[in-house]
């Protein structure tokens, strides 16, 4: 027997005739030194997480067991010389037994330019990934970290590299190192007895002794032979990890752990949402693509886009709600600018990708983060937000053209409320504008994810994903709600006084004096009004062929759809300078301005086409073109326009600044114009006094 000033132990020989170690009792929070010194172990050793280092080896990624945080250190941290892109930084990492080799992601180099990581710091590791190499090396991955206290200065322990020593090595007592498991014997299966007895090369069935390689299970194989242990995962102190798998038993990784030095990996995700399929045509060819959103359990969710041969492959097989598992995608950053999903990447899958159905694996949950509509008003605009609401309102279906593409967009306006006395206009496109007088009868309660906010017409949203009636606590509260009083309660319009057809109510206009009083029209943007006004002077002097017209060009279709100028020709027709085309006749369109008063002030506005229409009860341009210029009757012209002088309107307005040659000009443009109801406008009169 020897004994040992730092670490109580002694060596004995077995029944065997091997030598083994009696040792002292292991500190479980603290990792010792291999070899005693007159140096007093640094206080940060305590920080260190036991066995971290084997445990984030045998995971997939931090998603597989989100418990588990460990504390580790930076034993050595190197620039890789990298010709372009971002920097690439090598770390190894340390438990203080065992260490691994590693790599900082991108968004973690500002981390190391601010000195905040430099060799021996301490690091909490909050997101990390496993990658193995094509050699076998596996490297971690870190995603996020956070740096803890002060560097200590110095290299804790005497690490090893854990893919000399093996994954299964953890700190044992007196500082060593032991193995969880080992080769198995190479001449039959060994197991040592009660008295720590046991041939090198025999076969004994008798239980117990300690053996210095059996992870101090009571009894057991000194080279690793299988324990009837249940709890024999926990021999080497702290948690196994948690692997999620897929209905088949596929290895699953979280959208949270993707990232660039992985290409093997499979997804077990829900499609949240699914676009309609888009054409592109350019110099560099022709084709199509979609995309969709992915959500899986961690409740991160992905962008994936899929282009040609993998739109034919996958559209109609890919349906909203329903959980796949994808693989063969291929990353890149994503452009955040276009890009509202957590995850930092967008894949692109291709006709080689797989993709299956997951219909016997655990239900995805949609995660909200509900914003109350009356928050809304003090948001920036182009956030994203969700919203739980009553579908109070579905309009007519309409079609619109893209000023982008030039293609015509199928879209829907909602009315929707909840319990905070607002509601807000919100627009869907494409498959949900069509569907939505079904989908939204009878004033369901709706979930829209990630709507975007505008300020076009005070607040409005467009867009997000609906799921009708979501399965969760707060749908029932909004239901009693509605039912309650919510149906008869008088909501608050937050897009009101914007860009909509028709103007405010009564609650909601303003005095013509506003236009200067509150500098309307200074901004960037254009700002909305209403006000009830009577017309003061229209002017009717000649601007186009004798009248307060323009020609506009013949061709109904795209991409001039008869708004465009066409000028006449020597020989009569009129050439449009937009669609080159010449046409043996034009279409007429009004363009004058005129003033309105209040009795609060006067001011400019512009009338165009169709608000002239409605003044002139439906005459077009063309018609009193016909009447008053080609008969000659210019009384007729002429009281066309006296007839609308000092009548009274409720204006909608848009008020922009404009550059007039050298000059800045304030113009009001009538939106739209509705006649004065008289009945109606009296009760609404009424109305509010009495609410006062």
């Amino acid at each position: 027997a020897a004994s040992n000033s730092a670490h109580s132990q002694t060596r004995t020989r077995d029944s065997g005739g091997c030598l083994r170690n009696d040792r002292a009792p292991y500190h479980p929070t603290r990792v010792h030194p291999p070899h005693h010194t007159e140096q007093t172990t640094h206080p940060t050793t305590m920080s260190l997480t036991p066995n971290a280092i084997s445990t984030l080896y045998n995971m997939g990624a931090s998603g597989d067991n989100p418990s588990f945080v460990p504390v580790v250190q930076v034993i050595h941290l190197k620039k890789i010389d990298k010709s372009g892109g971002d920097e690439r930084w090598k770390v190894i990492l340390s438990d203080g037994t065992l260490h691994v080799s590693g790599m900082l992601a991108t968004q973690l180099n500002p981390l190391v330019a601010s000195s905040q990581i430099t060799t021996n710091s301490i690091l909490t590791v909050k997101g990390f990934i496993i990658n193995t190499m094509g050699s076998g090396q596996k490297v971690c991955i870190l995603l996020n970290v956070e740096v803890n206290g002060v560097n200590p200065g110095n290299r804790i322990g005497s690490p090893q590299d854990i893919q000399k020593v093996g994954p299964n090595t953890t700190a044992t007592v007196g500082g060593g190192m032991h193995r969880q498991g080992g080769a198995q014997p190479m001449y039959g299966n060994v197991q040592a007895n009660n008295n720590g007895g046991g041939g090198m090369y025999g076969n004994n069935n008798q239980g117990g002794g300690n053996n210095p390689y059996s992870g101090g299970a009571p009894a057991g194989n000194p080279y690793g032979a299988k324990s009837n242990n249940n709890n024999a995962a926990a021999a080497g102190g702290g948690s196994a990890p948690i692997v999620r798998t897929t209905a088949d038993g596929q290895p699953v990784t979280p959208i949270s752990g993707l990232n660039m030095y992985s290409n093997r990996w499979v997804i077990r995700a829900k499609v949240t949402n699914k676009s309609d399929v888009k054409t592109w045509s350019n110099a560099k060819g022709e084709g199509s693509l979609f995309s969709v959103t992915l959500l899986d359990s961690s409740g991160y969710d992905v962008k994936c886009t899929f282009f040609k041969e993998a739109v034919d492959k996958f559209y109609n097989m890919l349906e909203e709600g329903r959980v796949y598992t994808f693989s063969g995608g291929r990353l890149k950053v994503a452009n955040m600018a276009y890009n509202n999903c957590k995850s930092q990447f967008e894949i692109t899958f291709d006709q080689n990708s797989e993709i299956h159905l997951d219909a016997e694996g655990a239900e995805i949950r949609e995660n909200y983060d509900f914003v109350k509509i009356a928050e809304l008003e003090n948001m920036e605009p182009n956030s994203y937000v969700d919203i739980l609401a009553v579908v109070k309102h579905v309009g007519d279906v309409s079609t619109i053209v893209s000023k982008k593409s030039g293609k015509e967009m199928t879209k829907v306006d909602l009315v929707v409320e909840d319990d905070s006395g607002a509601d807000v206009k919100l627009t869907l496109w494409g498959n949900s504008a069509q569907n939505a007088e079904n989908q939204f009868a009878n004033c369901p309660v709706v979930a829209f994810k990630k709507s975007r906010l505008g300020d076009y017409g005070g607040r409005s949203l467009s867009g997000g994903s609906p799921t009708v009636n979501p399965q969760i606590p707060q749908t029932n509260q909004l239901m009693q709600w509605w039912g309650s009083n919510g149906n008869k309660s008088q909501s608050r319009s937050l897009s009101s006084s914007g860009g909509g057809k028709g103007p405010d109510p009564l609650e909601k206009r303003k005095d013509v004096c506003s236009i200067k009083e509150e500098h309307l029209g200074n901004s960037d943007k254009p700002d909305w009004l209403s006000f009830k006004a009577t017309i003061t002077f229209l002017k009717r002097e000649k601007q186009g062929d004798d009248g307060a017209w323009y020609t506009a060009c013949a061709n109904s279709g795209e991409p001039c759809r008869n708004m465009f100028k066409a000028t006449q020709t020597s020989d009569g027709n009129y050439h449009c300078d937009k669609c080159q085309q010449t046409h043996p006749n034009c279409v007429r369109r009004f363009i004058f301005s005129g003033t309105v008063a209040d009795d609060t002030s006067t001011s400019w506005i512009s009338m165009f086409n169709e608000q002239a229409e409605t003044l002139f009860n439906g005459m077009t341009a063309d018609n009193l073109y016909q009447q008053s210029i080609e008969q000659g009757d210019k009384d007729f012209y002429d009281s066309t326009f006296l007839k609308a002088t000092y009548t009274e309107w409720v204006f909608k307005c848009k008020v922009k600044q404009e550059m007039v040659g050298d000059e800045t000009r304030i113009k009001t443009s009538v939106a739209s114009l509705v006649p004065v109801d008289y009945a109606k406008e009296s009760r609404a009169l009424l109305s509010s006094l009495l609410s006062q």
